[in-house]
C-alpha cells in the first residue's frame, strides 16, 4: 500500500464532485451567481491550505465511510444542501468516474495525467478570482514536487492502492451503460483497441536471439485487438497539453447524471460486509481525521445568503424511493464530526460513528499537534 495515494484521490474525486455539481447547477437554472459563490466557497475550501498541509503528508488512505464523511463535508461547504439520497449518488458517480479512469490509465503514471485534467477543470471554474486561483496553483506546485520524481514502480503502487480501495464498488451509470464502457453487472469493459502505453509496442510480435544477442527468427501472432502506436507524451507540466482525456469533464447539461444500482451477487454483498467490520486501526484513522478535518474551514450561510437545496434525481419522488431502496451493503451509515478551532489553538473533536453493531463514541479535546492521538476510545 502506498502512503503517497490520499491526495490523488482526493483531487481527483473533488474534481468529479465539482463536474457533477456544475451540470446539475446549470440544469435546475440556479442562479449565476448564487452558482458561482457555490463552486467558488467549494473550491476554496477544498484547497485550504492548513487541510492540504495534512493531506499531503504520508499516510495510508482513509475507510470508505471516512473518506465520504470528508466530501460530505465539503459538498456542504457553501449555500447549497444535499439529501442524503442526494449525497450518496453524488458520491457513487465521483468514486465510479474515477475508478474508470484508473482502470484505463494505459500506464500508472498516467494517474498523474489524470490529475491534472482534473486541475486544469478546476483552475477553469475560478479563473476570474485571482485568490482562488493562487490557492489552486500552489496545489499543481506541491502535485509536481510530490509525484514527478517518483518512478514507475511507486506509481504502480499507487494505482494498486487506488484499485484496492474501489475493488468492491460495483454502480451501474446511466452514461458508462450507454456508451456500452460498462456491464449491466456494474463492472466495466477494457478496451481492446487503440493505442499502447507509451514505451510500448503494438503486441503481435516474438523476437528470438541467439546467446550473442544477435536475432535470430521472427514469429507473428494475432494479438487479439486492433492496436496503435503510442501517442506523444503529455505534460507534467502546469501548463501544457495532457493528451489524455481521462479527467476530463464527461458532463453537460444534456446528459444526465443518473445511476442505477447494480444488483449484487451474495457472495460480494458479504465480502463487503467482511470488509465494513469494525477496523483495528480505527482509534488512528480518527485520530488523522479529527485533523484532516479540522482544516476544512467550513463557511457557514450569512444572513444575506439564501441556501437552497439540489436534487440529482429528475423529482424529488425519485430521491426519496432511492433513500428508502438502497441496498444496505451501499450504506455509508453515519459518520457525524465536528471540529473547530478555538481560542487556545485546539481542536474540539465530536464523533459518532456506527458501524453495524459497534458504535465508536469520542468526546475529547486534541491540541492542533500533528502527533496527539485521541486519549479513549469506547
Amino acid at each position: 500500500m502506498s502512503t503517497r495515494t490520499l491526495p490523488l484521490l482526493f483531487i481527483n474525486l473533488g474534481g468529479e464532485m465539482l463536474y457533477i455539481l456544475d451540470q446539475r447547477l446549470r440544469a435546475q437554472n440556479i442562479p449565476a451567481d448564487k452558482a458561482k459563490k457555490v463552486m467558488n466557497d467549494i473550491i476554496t475550501t477544498m484547497f485550504n491550505k492548513k487541510f492540504l498541509e495534512e493531506l499531503f503528508k504520508p499516510q495510508e488512505l482513509y475507510s470508505k465511510k471516512a473518506l465520504r464523511t470528508v466530501f460530505d463535508r465539503l459538498a456542504h461547504a457553501s449555500i447549497m444542501r444535499l439529501n442524503q439520497a442526494s449525497m450518496d449518488k453524488l458520491y457513487d458517480l465521483m468514486t465510479m468516474a474515477f475508478k474508470y479512469q484508473v482502470l484505463l490509465c494505459p500506464r500508472p503514471k498516467d494517474i498523474l495525467l489524470v490529475s491534472f485534467n482534473h486541475m486544469d477543470a478546476i483552475k477553469d471554474f475560478v479563473k476570474d478570482t485571482p485568490s482562488i486561483l493562487s490557492q489552486v496553483d500552489e496545489t499543481y506546485q506541491q502535485l509536481i514536487e510530490m509525484y514527478t520524481p517518483l518512478s514507475n514502480g511507486e506509481f504502480q503502487l499507487i494505482r494498486q492502492t487506488l484499485l484496492i480501495f474501489f475493488q468492491d464498488m460495483h454502480i451501474r451509470v446511466s452514461i458508462f451503460l450507454k456508451d456500452k464502457v460498462q456491464n449491466s453487472n456494474g463492472r466495466f469493459v477494457l478496451p481492446t483497441n487503440g493505442p499502447v502505453p507509451r514505451g510500448t509496442q503494438i503486441p503481435g510480435l516474438i523476437r528470438i536471439f541467439s546467446c550473442s544477442g544477435e536475432e535470430l527468427t521472427r514469429l507473428q501472432f494475432n494479438n487479439g485487438g486492433n492496436y496503435s502506436s503510442a501517442l506523444r507524451e503529455g505534460s507534467f507540466e502546469m501548463f501544457g497539453n495532457r493528451i489524455t482525456k481521462l479527467g476530463t469533464n464527461m458532463y453537460s447539461v444534456s446528459r444526465p447524471v443518473e445511476t442505477h444500482m447494480s444488483g449484487t451477487s451474495k457472495s460480494s454483498a458479504q465480502h463487503t460486509k467482511v470488509n465494513s467490520a469494525p477496523n483495528p486501526l480505527a482509534k488512528e484513522e480518527l485520530n488523522l481525521l479529527a485533523r484532516l478535518m479540522g482544516g476544512l474551514e467550513v463557511q457557514k450561510p450569512g444572513s444575506t445568503d439564501t441556501g437552497f437545496r439540489v436534487n440529482l434525481f429528475a423529482t424529488d419522488e425519485e430521491e426519496e424511493e432511492a433513500l428508502i431502496s438502497r441496498p444496505n451493503e451501499l450504506s455509508y451509515g453515519v459518520i457525524s464530526i465536528q471540529a473547530t478551532k478555538v481560542i487556545n489553538s485546539s481542536v474540539h473533536t465530536n464523533y459518532f460513528c456506527r458501524e453495524e453493531s459497534v458504535q465508536y463514541y469520542i468526546l475529547q479535546h486534541i491540541l492542533w499537534q500533528p502527533k496527539n492521538i485521541l486519549s479513549a476510545i469506547k
